[in-house]
């Protein structure tokens, strides 16, 4: 039995489930969930915070069922394979992978700036290859996250924290006391500019990887922003004169396995709050995004880094009624396989908090006026943060 900080991580573990319902899986299995009048919700999230171990803890502890905290409602659950609604005999929805190896040739990189507007237009997300990020930094950055994950809980436990004053937090579930159910993940986020964490706060075991993605991102980050405004007619330098993806902040997922992957999620359904997400993905799976009235899987690509369009890019580039850029709804399934998942994302988000932020001028006109409210990125993303993640509530809160 492991006991860490005074919590048990098996004493989380019930036999009885919170409400009374009987829901069947994707996968055709029943489960009745029973009502336990000595479940105490709010007790049991702090317990289970307080182990400092996260859901790898509850794994090295032994478990063979998730802990009532972590069971999703039978809305969520009887929803999580793959929907798309092609007929069954066309060939699967795929997202579209750009290739980028010609960028630098005026005409091949018209057509580039073509497909990923299209892509970002029609899917909100798109996987793109010959990025010019060295497959090493993909490899050793990927392979740090795993190895922090994988530490003695003792060795993580001084990093574990729900605030990133020092520019690095590691925890399970950011919305963990605000969500109706917690998710099957574990998480290092790390700051990377403009205000980076400071090398000595940064793990050591992923330090030196992380000072490299951190400076191939920074410029992936503005390339993409070029593109994007092109794809618009826009200078290709008007996203970053405006610093509008200049705060970067880096998080390093870690789905181990999970003993009942019907009955929770990896991360639930919501849309990024800033303004470009790039994420490597390894090869294991199971991020899907809303697409088509149903769900479709991000198969992995090797090389690739997905890139999608967040809320805030979606306000500033959009014109009249149609959001020309779309901020789509994804989620992670959980983790059904021996081998955990592993995956590093980094979100650009606006430098100047309490700057008024909104629709881009030059878009807006008599024919085509704002969609959106102007507001401070301070406000939303105060909004963002004091509730659970859940699909794109946020975002039409500043609808005209």
């Amino acid at each position: 039995m492991l006991t860490l900080c005074n919590s048990n991580p098996l004493s989380l573990l019930q036999t009885t489930f919170p409400s009374k319902n009987t829901i069947t899986t994707p996968n055709n299995k029943f489960y009745t969930l029973k009502m336990a009048a000595d479940f105490d919700r709010a007790t049991e999230l702090k317990q289970f915070d307080q182990t400092k171990a996260g859901v790898k803890g509850l794994l090295d502890a032994g478990i063979n069922q998730i802990p009532r905290i972590f069971i999703h409602p039978p809305e969520t659950l009887s929803d999580l394979k793959p929907t798309s609604k092609s007929p069954s005999s066309s060939p699967p929805v795929l997202v579209p992978t750009i290739d980028l190896a010609a960028l630098h040739s005026p005409d091949n990189r018209s057509s580039i700036v073509d497909h990923i507007r299209d892509a970002a237009s029609t899917f909100g997300f798109f996987q793109i290859i010959n990025h010019g990020v060295p497959q090493k930094v993909l490899d050793d950055i990927l392979d740090s996250i795993r190895a922090f994950h994988e530490l003695p809980a003792e060795a993580k436990s001084s990093y574990y924290r729900r605030d990133v004053e020092t520019g690095v937090s590691y925890l399970s579930n950011i919305d963990l006391f605000k969500a109706k159910a917690a998710s099957w993940r574990d998480t290092l986020q790390i700051g990377l500019g403009p205000m980076a964490a400071a090398s000595e706060n940064i793990p050591a075991i992923c330090r030196k990887a992380v000072a490299e993605w951190a400076k191939e991102t920074e410029r992936l980050g503005y390339l993409l922003e070029e593109l994007l405004c092109e794809g618009l007619g826009l200078r290709s330098e008007r996203l970053k004169e405006a610093t509008y993806g200049e705060g970067r902040m880096m998080v390093g997922h870690y789905y181990p396995y999970c003993p009942q992957p019907d009955l929770t999620v990896g991360i639930k359904s919501h849309t990024d709050p800033g303004v470009l997400t790039v994420l490597l993905q390894d090869h294991i799976g199971g991020l899907q995004i809303r697409h088509g009235g149903g769900w479709v899987d991000v198969e992995p690509v090797p090389g690739a880094l997905v890139i999608n369009i967040g809320d805030l890019l979606q306000f500033w580039l959009q014109i009249a009624s149609n959001d020309v850029y779309k901020s789509v709804e994804h989620r992670v399934l959980a983790n059904g396989k021996p081998e955990a998942r592993v995956s590093v994302a980094v979100f650009y988000n606006p430098r100047i908090r309490d700057n008024l932020y909104g629709p881009f001028p030059e878009l807006i006109s008599q024919d085509t006026p704002a969609v959106y409210q102007q507001f401070t990125y301070a406000d939303y993303i105060t909004r963002f943060f004091n509730k659970e993640l859940d699909g794109k509530s946020l975002p039409n809160h500043y609808r005209v």
